[in-house]
């Protein structure tokens, strides 16, 4: 079953406190374009600030919340606005935040739905990723369990196994997006805490915004009104939810969560992301793919230094996913150690510097404009690239203006990175 991808019609806003840091913190949710994915922006750091794409790669270690780094911006507490997204299926957004931290409202997803639907529904003409699970997926820590399933029927199917103090429903809890309403049965539900908890929780500098309001207390002298039956064991589904969106793709699979939370969540979306990017360096050129000879009408450059040979995957002006086959019979390893043939580093970013200005090019196409290498920094070579392998091409963009641009490249084998570079281009006149 698959779906056009959608978006906002308008923008929305929305202020709070920070859950976390007890700071102020104003969102503002904008539209973006088919392919663009869900992107944060902060807002006050200008020029100096990367875009954060959501997705699993973009993870940074935190306790007891979701935080995404790219360069030195870094944002939290987004699982509650990616998990409302996911269950109103809005895929495109560029989300501006002030801070490092997202308000945390009233502690769940239902204020972010509300102004998401406020803003409106506007379904593209790309259709939506989607990734079905083939085989079954592990991650435990302790008692703690993750579980992914090839799936039953079409869409994803979550079953959480809880475990609570004494007087905490700790029944098991099913949600099926093909069946049960997100925005009703989900976002409701707040955040929790266990009473012994809090007091580690406040020297960590953690929940400096939390309430009465905003976050349940399990295991006080008081047990805590319900906003809705199982409140706690549906905000642990609403905060995997969150996390899973990390996959930038629609998940078709059954999981079997046993008391699992953010840790294990984003163990397991980072496995998913990277079976993803394997299937799809395996499966043939996808509509919004490009062949050689697309690549050859945007890219001035001919064999043999023409060293991207498909476009797999372009996501607007942002993402851009290549292939280089390296074989033996490429004239570089004649003289590059000949005797145990390497792939020149070197070609390596020169491959990344290509798709990179293939990506940018096309939004230079009709401008008179021609995208040019201007720096290099950050660059590490973290592996050998040989005759057989297939080098995967990943660059996104960090900051872009009429002038120039920055793009994050990095190259795989597999699942190893073999090279990476920070990418710096201008847009110069062409003659």
């Amino acid at each position: 079953m698959t779906r056009q991808e959608r978006t906002l019609k308008r923008a929305v806003e929305l202020e709070g406190i920070a859950l976390h840091s007890g700071a102020k913190a104003h969102v503002r949710i904008e539209p973006a374009a088919a392919g663009h994915g869900v992107v944060f922006r902060r807002a006050d750091l200008g020029e100096d600030g990367a875009d954060i794409p959501a997705l699993a790669g973009k993870l940074s270690m935190s306790q007891r919340r979701t935080v995404l780094r790219e360069g030195g911006s870094e944002v939290g507490m987004v699982e509650h606005l990616l998990a409302a997204a996911f269950g109103l299926g809005l895929d495109n957004l560029l989300v501006l935040v002030d801070g490092p931290e997202l308000p945390g409202l009233d502690g769940s997803s239902a204020p972010y739905v509300e102004a998401l639907r406020s803003g409106g529904v506007v379904e593209l003409k790309q259709e939506r990723q989607t990734f079905r699970v083939t085989e079954a997926q592990v991650v435990r820590d302790g008692d703690a369990e993750l579980v992914v399933l090839p799936p039953s029927g079409d869409g994803l199917r979550v079953r959480y196994f809880p475990s609570y103090p004494e007087g905490i429903d700790s029944r098991p809890f099913l949600f099926d997006s093909t069946q049960h309403k997100f925005a009703e049965e989900i976002a409701p539900a707040r955040t929790f805490v266990r009473a012994e908890e809090i007091e580690k929780l406040l020297e960590a500098g953690l929940g400096k915004g939390a309430t009465a309001d905003n976050t349940l207390v399990l295991g006080g002298e008081e047990s805590p009104k319900m906003r809705v039956e199982q409140e706690p064991t549906r905000h642990k589904v609403l905060d995997l939810l969150g996390d899973f969106a990390l996959l930038g793709a629609d998940l078709h699979a059954d999981v079997l969560a046993t008391q699992s939370g953010h840790g294990l969540n984003q163990a397991m979306v980072k496995e998913l992301r990277g079976l993803l990017e394997e299937e799809e360096v395996q499966e043939d050129v996808r509509d919004s793919g490009y062949g050689i000879i697309d690549v050859m009408r945007l890219l001035p450059h001919r064999y043999p230094f023409l060293l991207v040979d498909r476009v797999l995957k372009v996501e607007g002006w942002r993402r851009a996913v290549g292939i280089k086959n390296v074989t033996i019979n490429e004239p570089f390893f004649e003289g590059h150690f000949p005797g145990q043939p390497l792939m020149p580093g070197v070609l390596q970013l020169e491959a990344l510097a290509q798709l990179s200005g293939f990506l940018l090019q096309r939004k230079m196409e009709h401008t008179g404009k021609l995208v040019v290498l201007a720096s290099i920094d950050k660059v590490r070579f973290r592996g050998g690239v040989v005759p057989g392998d297939q080098l995967r091409l990943e660059v996104e963009t960090l900051r872009m203006n009429r002038n120039r641009a920055t793009i994050k490249a990095q190259g795989k084998v597999g699942r190893r990175v073999v090279s990476e570079a920070l990418l710096s281009f201008a847009m110069v006149a062409s003659t």
